[in-house]
């Protein structure tokens, strides 16, 4: 029987080999994930490997900066896996603004945020932050998971405009969609300094996500 228990990181929980949620809507499974009752509470187990945040846990990161409550900027939900479980971790009195330019996988992000209200899904582009500016308030937490070129310069560009300060941002890197010509650790270290020309923002973690994602790091800022 899995012994499940509070992770170091703040909203986790952990059986000293896979990671979980508390499920904000027991009994159901929006992603065939496996599901487990402990003391009259349901856990979600969350795959790092279909999960760059979650892969950033089993790497060790610890300070995600996500707590119950939270505002969350999410650019680039995809069809809303780990803007699930974050649901998860912000709870009830939280909220995630789900932001995809993509409609057929925002129709699965409105399926999921029927269920789960704490998702406000919209259908906008994260390289015009103008465009959606009335629509979203200031956000504990910038997370982004967009393979675009300018990566860092999106992520910058919403994290001037929408983060607390205090926040923290946290930024999903895909190498190859930078630039397939070179090394991937290349691409982080020049990701890194366009990240450090900021000012406001600090690196705090920075994490390689193999063997879960290849070819991808995460990197934590906090914004000052």
């Amino acid at each position: 029987m899995l012994m499940i228990q509070p992770h170091k990181v703040f909203e986790v929980f952990t059986d000293d080999r896979k990671i979980f949620t508390k499920n904000l809507t027991p009994g159901q499974s929006f992603f065939q994930e496996n599901l487990y009752r402990r003391g009259g509470e349901e856990f979600r187990e969350w795959n790092p490997e279909r999960s760059k945040l979650g892969a950033a846990i089993a790497r060790g990161s610890l300070n995600l900066g996500i707590r119950k409550g939270n505002v969350v900027l999410y650019l680039g939900t995809a069809h809303g896996y780990t803007p699930s479980f974050i649901s998860d971790m912000v709870g009830k009195e939280g909220l995630i603004f789900g932001l995809d330019p993509a409609p057929r996988v925002m129709r699965d992000l409105i399926h999921l945020s029927q269920s789960r209200p704490n998702i406000v899904p919209l259908l906008a582009d994260a390289n015009h932050p103008e465009e959606y500016l009335d629509k979203i308030c200031l956000a504990d937490v910038v997370y982004q998971d967009v393979a675009q070129r300018n990566q860092s310069e999106i992520f910058l560009k919403n994290c001037a405009i929408f983060l607390k300060k205090g926040g923290y941002g946290l930024l999903a890197v895909k190498a190859r969609s930078i630039d397939v010509r070179k090394k991937p650790k290349v691409v982080f270290e020049e990701v890194k300094k366009e990240l450090e020309k900021d000012k406001s923002l600090k690196i705090i973690d920075y994490r390689l996500l193999e063997p879960y994602e290849k070819d991808h790091c995460m990197f934590i800022c906090k914004k000052d």
